[in-house]
């Protein structure tokens, strides 16, 4: 396997790892790249550009990060509220009235982004044609009642989280979260990381699809227990219902699926442009200033909810937006806040050591929050900051 960019002195570790996961764990085309205290020390790329596909992988190839959007996407709300235009504890419904119906009048900014709104199920879910018409989510959001009372437990909201963000960013901007992110950030900061894919930059966007690989030795893959696999059989259970609100999912390689703005689950991505997305967020790089104030950072990596996820039906940790190191979802270490995609990828920052970290790749796996291919390389850079 020809693995091409570069790792600093030290890093090499991240590089041996990497190669492994072409030669043992089935990886087909990938990029990870890490920064360390605003510098990057990994920025490296291998395989083929499409999952089915021949073709290499090039420097900026750009791929779907599904859920990893969220923390993308968590960043639009938790500066809104940094600057002022946003109450974490103001009641939704202050911003968005149709909101307040059956009995949802309690739901606080906060509980969407810490999955204890109750809202992680659509009674009715919306066809793909649907969900990408940026009206009929929060729609179908507002019309819904609560699984459980608000604020009192959580549970992970898998694609509703995505239309609760999505309208509390139009009701106080006026844009929708993608056109916000690219107006206010990723277009000035000249991120490769679009929430909404420009036209202009399709044909960098490799197609993503499923693969197989051995057994991980961790993650919520191996060796599932029955409560956990009993919930995703179940048609009526809280987890396929979260994961159903869109039914059928949406083809991932589809030019229209790729253009709309989904917060939960579409943005697309460069590994170096998610790792320089949160080293931006939590100190200077070059040429930009740090976007979260200390408070802010706080904010994303206090606990806000953990334990039991309702829908997951495994333990899980959440800030304000991010998910939080645990066992279910490891980070660098317990400082860490971030968000794995479903599947494969990976963005995360962690303030006590500076480094902030991306991975992308084209083949998604079974795995939910712990995927083994970033889980190795995760490891490999806690082994080379001697951690």
């Amino acid at each position: 396997m020809d693995v091409h960019g570069t790792v600093a002195e030290g890093f090499e570790p991240v590089r041996d790892t990497f190669v492994r996961n072409f030669a043992e764990l089935g990886e087909r085309g990938a990029a990870v790249a890490v920064y360390r205290d605003g510098r990057r020390v990994v920025d490296l790329w291998a395989g083929t550009r499409d999952v089915d596909g021949t073709a290499s992988w090039e420097r900026g190839t750009a791929q779907v990060v599904r859920s990893a959007t969220k923390g993308v996407a968590a960043a639009v709300l938790l500066l809104l509220h940094q600057r002022g235009q946003l109450d974490l504890d103001a009641p939704v419904g202050h911003y968005w009235p149709e909101f307040k119906a059956r009995g949802k009048e309690r739901v606080l900014v906060r509980h969407v982004l810490n999955h204890r709104a109750g809202l992680p199920v659509l009674d009715h879910p919306l066809t793909p044609e649907q969900a990408l018409d940026p009206l009929r989510g929060p729609e179908a959001v507002a019309a819904q009642a609560p699984a459980w009372e608000p604020g009192t437990d959580h549970g992970y909201h898998a694609l509703t989280y995505g239309w609760l963000l999505d309208e509390l960013v139009r009701r106080v901007t006026g844009q929708g979260a993608g056109a916000w992110l690219a107006a206010q950030l990723t277009g000035p900061l000249g991120l490769d990381l679009w929430l909404g894919l420009p036209d202009a930059e399709a044909d960098r966007v490799g197609r993503v699809g499923r693969v197989e690989g051995p057994e991980p030795a961790g993650g919520l893959r191996t060796r599932p227990k029955r409560s956990v696999t009993a919930a995703y059989e179940d048609p009526a259970s809280l987890t396929r219902r979260a994961f159903a609100a869109i039914t059928p999912f949406p083809d991932q390689n589809d030019p229209a699926y790729r253009a709309a703005a989904l917060p939960a689950t579409n943005a697309i991505a460069t590994a170096e442009g998610l790792a320089r997305f949160y080293a931006t967020l939590i100190g200077d790089t070059a040429g930009a200033a740090r976007l979260f104030t200390p408070e802010t950072v706080e904010l994303a990596r206090a606990e806000e909810s953990a334990g039991p996820d309702r829908v997951l039906v495994v333990g899980t940790r959440f800030g304000l937006g991010y998910m939080l190191h645990s066992s279910a979802s490891p980070f660098l270490t317990p400082g860490s806040f971030g968000h794995p995609g479903r599947g494969g990828a990976l963005g995360f920052a962690d303030p006590d050591t500076g480094i902030a970290f991306g991975y992308v790749t084209n083949g998604f796996r079974k795995t939910v929050t712990a995927d083994p291919r970033a889980q190795g390389l995760v490891r490999a850079v806690r082994g080379a900051l001697r951690l």
